[in-house]
């Protein structure tokens, strides 16, 4: 057992210093593939340079590596979302949470990409379960703060007495991968978050009304920054609601460029957020939505894509007295794009969102649409399309051989390449599962390279 460890720590080492290996062409043949749209029976996915060559029925080209995947199952890797990897080791340690920040003078222009860290021993477990791809989202920290008024008649009427607290937003979400080396980040700045509902009520002092309305200012100071900086800056205005780096990472959202991550969870706190979208021009995407499913034909018109853990079913509070099973069904048969979620944001439990897809089959959701939830919905979302997330020529070759149906729990990760290389079937718990297996004298790496 201590050689298969140091052998694993080996290829660990060999495929981080060897990107080469990534070149190779493989074809994975005999599976069922999913493709994240679509089943081919008895398919052949083919990968070189880091991508998906070709997908199908046919044989495997000359002279390719070939992986067997007759009666496994051969998916896209999955998409976490609304996930902290990379981003939060230990939340109740603050030193390792870089998902959160408290500060007054920055809230939206808080970027989680610089907090990354691809050591993290959370990314190797949730590569074991299959997810590939995250966007990690910072958390809300709550906030405070106040304007101060002024005097340039260009600015009259704006970032009065305290119109926008910094703590309005959680700042701007991030793409990763799950490979093994030393740069994870895909996309920074891909979004910005914001609480809504009872959490971002209590912001600004305790009624939801007063926060739309602080909301309408911020875009409303944001557009005029946006259309006349030379005289913001002569009215001395960067001590008002927001401070310069905020409003600079806000002109994307009021203009309708950077969608609005929304965390709202009661039906008439979505049917508000629509509203605001409609009234302001800004692009939103729903997360939680508990009661989504009453409103599901209003945010499917409004082509309003959601986040969501489909086994939310309990009322915890008074937003989420109509939480149910069949939340993701009805928002699937309306029309509505969805991505599934893991557990307790999406960190040490992401791997489990597989389990929440499987749910949401056995109420009502149909299989195909549970895949795609977990895997091209999400790349969809975030502006990715035929990038990541599907099996299909061109996109990146995210690719997992399964044990067996992906969404059953006891169906392994057998194979898993990103970007075309495949990874190290291994994580820090392994290694020391191993180790004390063995009396305690097998090896780690130094230091635990992932």
């Amino acid at each position: 057992m201590r050689l298969r460890t140091l052998i694993l720590a080996a290829a660990s080492v060999v495929a981080i210093a060897s990107p080469a290996l990534a070149q190779e062409l493989t074809a994975i043949t005999g599976g069922r593939v999913l493709t994240g749209s679509s089943i081919i029976e008895n398919g052949t996915v083919v990968i070189q340079n880091g991508r998906v060559v070709s997908v199908g029925s046919g044989a495997a080209p000359s002279g390719a590596r070939v992986i067997d995947a007759r009666g496994k199952v051969v998916s896209p890797g999955f998409v976490a979302v609304d996930s902290g990897l990379g981003g939060s080791e230990v939340s109740s340690v603050g030193g390792s949470d870089d998902l959160r920040n408290s500060a007054n003078s920055i809230s939206a222009s808080f970027d989680v990409s610089y907090g990354l860290d691809p050591w993290s021993f959370t990314l190797p477990v949730a590569r074991l379960g299959g997810i590939t791809r995250a966007i990690v989202m910072p958390s809300h920290a709550g906030g405070g703060g106040g304007g101060h008024s002024h005097d340039d008649s260009d600015f009259a009427g704006v970032g009065h007495a305290g119109l926008q607290s910094p703590g309005l937003f959680a700042g701007q979400a991030a793409i990763i991968h799950l490979a093994e080396g030393t740069d994870i980040l895909v996309k920074p700045r891909v979004a910005m978050v914001a609480p809504f509902g009872e959490a971002g009520a209590g912001i600004v002092g305790g009624a939801r009304g007063a926060q739309f309305t602080q909301f309408k200012e911020t875009l409303a100071e944001v557009r005029l920054y946006a259309r006349n900086k030379a005289a913001y800056d002569r009215a001395g205005l960067r001590e008002l609601s927001l401070s310069r780096a905020d409003l600079e990472a806000l002109i994307p959202v009021a203009n309708g460029q950077m969608p609005l991550i929304v965390t709202v969870r009661r039906a008439a706190d979505i049917q508000q957020v629509l509203r605001l979208a409609r009234e302001e021009g800004v692009k939103v995407i729903l997360d939680g939505a508990e009661e989504a499913w009453l409103v599901a034909d209003q945010i499917a018109s409004a082509g309003v894509p959601v986040l969501l853990n489909p086994i939310s079913n309990l009322p915890g509070n008074l937003e989420t007295r109509a939480a149910r099973m069949q939340n993701a069904a009805a928002l699937n048969a309306a029309g509505v794009v969805i991505a599934i979620k893991g557990n307790e944001g999406s960190i040490h439990r992401a791997r489990e969102a597989r389990y929440n897809a499987g749910n949401a089959v056995s109420h009502g959701l149909p299989y195909e649409a549970a895949i795609a939830a977990l895997t091209v919905n999400p790349a969809r979302i975030f502006g990715m399309t035929g990038q990541f997330g599907e099996l299909r020529a061109g996109a990146a070759a995210d690719v997992v051989v399964w044990s067996g149906d992906p969404l059953e729990p006891l169906s392994l990760a057998e194979t898993i390449f990103v970007n075309g290389q495949e990874q190290a079937p291994t994580s820090r718990q392994f290694l020391l599962r191993d180790r004390y297996r063995d009396g305690g004298e097998g090896a780690m790496p130094p230091a635990y390279t992932r």
